[in-house]
């Protein structure tokens, strides 16, 4: 049976992204720039301004601290226009990344509004801090001095090779995203012979020898297809489909259909960042070639992967991984919102999922069957043994091998109180 996405569902996550996003202080005007001294440049100033459009192309309305970060926002930059200190010789990989996500913002916000401080500032940031790369980056380090593992916001690892080094590895090929688009809108020649550099090198890099961040690499996927998108030229749809099948086949994507941190640390957490990220890659690669299972991935990633993912107060926030070595059985939360990043990330997320919902519809059967995997579903729904805390919320149960399984419980229809203390038994021995 065919069971179409709710809308009223969906109606009430965006709403409640919107208004944690309009009214906490974290997001106003006051806080939204950064202290000078945090590495990540740039980082959070494009992901609220990215959020931020996103909700005007779902609503129309103007959450008032994205017109005024940009009216700010110039007083705030380098000599050359961007965040940050200037790295003579050295290239710093957290500024990359960051600056990726504000040229995803510059760039929505140029195609909604069509404002020359946009794309002024698109193009200083793609000549002043990017183009100086090219000829460059096939000297990113592959083999590592030392491992130094990261936390849920990943710090600076170290210097090798020229590059100054984050524990989010790979997080410099985050810019393959944000090039893209400041590709789609300039046309600069330069700018796709960068980004072709970046891609080959990316693409043929072990992402799992060197526990690249599954969130980068899916973002470098996106990249990719917007590229697609942008030419026509296959080899950007068949890099994205390589990415996407050692994400999915490869141990990247969890039993949950959310994702590992990072390849390799089984030890770690989601990110709804990257569940996002999945989501669309899935979808984006349905419609450029057709296959059904791209398809079927997309609307498991929404249906089950974000059913945890976003929290009572509209952010989202990082849970257990349900994967094999990992130890947990029980998907519960870790970290109730990283409002740094996820809660952000969602905004995207869900200006998505409202343009392409038509496609997102499951399939039942009315029976639920344990799967070789150890988990139990109809269809395409995961079904899970839930804490008596979290039933007031649960959707309707089934009773099968002598227990009651309820579809996983969504976060955020329960109070932060019950639902940081909860869990889900999604594994069975």
């Amino acid at each position: 049976m065919k069971i179409f996405l709710d809308q009223q569902e969906l109606s009430a996550r965006v709403k409640l992204n919107f208004e944690h996003l309009k009214y906490d202080p974290y997001y106003s005007i006051g806080e939204v720039f950064s202290p000078r001294d945090y590495s990540w440049y740039g980082d959070k100033e494009g992901r609220a301004l990215l959020a931020f459009v996103s909700h005007y192309k779902i609503s129309g309305e103007v959450i008032p601290c994205m017109e005024e970060m940009l009216r700010e926002m110039p007083g705030r930059l380098n000599g050359e226009g961007y965040f940050g200190p200037l790295y003579r010789g050295k290239i710093h990989e957290e500024q990359l990344s960051g600056h990726s996500w504000l040229l995803r913002g510059l760039s929505e916000h140029y195609q909604a509004f069509g404002d020359d401080v946009s794309l002024s500032a698109i193009r200083h940031i793609t000549r002043n801090l990017f183009l100086p790369l090219k000829g460059k980056i096939d000297s990113y380090p592959v083999e590592r001095d030392g491992e130094k593992i990261g936390g849920v916001s990943g710090e600076m690892a170290g210097e090798q090779e020229g590059w100054l080094l984050s524990t989010d590895i790979g997080c410099a090929f985050m810019s393959i995203d944000g090039l893209s688009h400041a590709y789609q809108i300039t046309r600069e020649e330069s700018v796709k012979a960068l980004l072709d550099e970046m891609i080959d090198f990316y693409l043929a890099i072990d992402k799992v020898k060197l526990k690249a961040q599954t969130h980068c690499t899916l973002t470098a996927a996106r990249g990719m297809l917007r590229m697609y998108a942008n030419t026509g030229e296959e080899a950007y749809l068949q890099g994205a489909e390589k990415i996407f099948e050692l994400y999915v086949f490869g141990g990247g994507m969890t039993k949950t259909y959310q994702n590992l941190n990072w390849w390799g640390r089984e030890d770690s957490w989601t990110e709804p960042c990257a569940i996002v990220d999945s989501l669309m890659v899935a979808a984006e690669l349905y419609k450029a070639t057709g296959k059904a299972e791209y398809r079927t991935l997309a609307a498991r990633i929404y249906h089950n992967g974000l059913a945890t993912a976003q929290r009572d107060n509209g952010g989202a926030g990082t849970d257990t991984l349900i994967c094999d070595g990992s130890g947990y059985q029980d998907l519960h939360p870790l970290m109730y919102e990283a409002n740094f990043c996820c809660s952000m990330r969602l905004a995207e997320g869900l200006w998505y999922i409202v343009e392409n919902k038509d496609i997102l519809w499951t399939e039942t059967t009315g029976r639920i069957a344990k799967r070789e995997n150890g988990t139990y579903a109809d269809g395409d729904i995961l079904y899970a043994l839930p804490d008596g805390e979290l039933l007031p919320y649960a959707e309707e149960g089934v009773e099968v091998d002598g227990m009651t399984l309820y579809p996983i419980v969504k976060g955020y229809k329960v109070p932060k109180d019950i639902f940081m203390g909860t869990k889900q038994k999604i594994l069975f021995a």
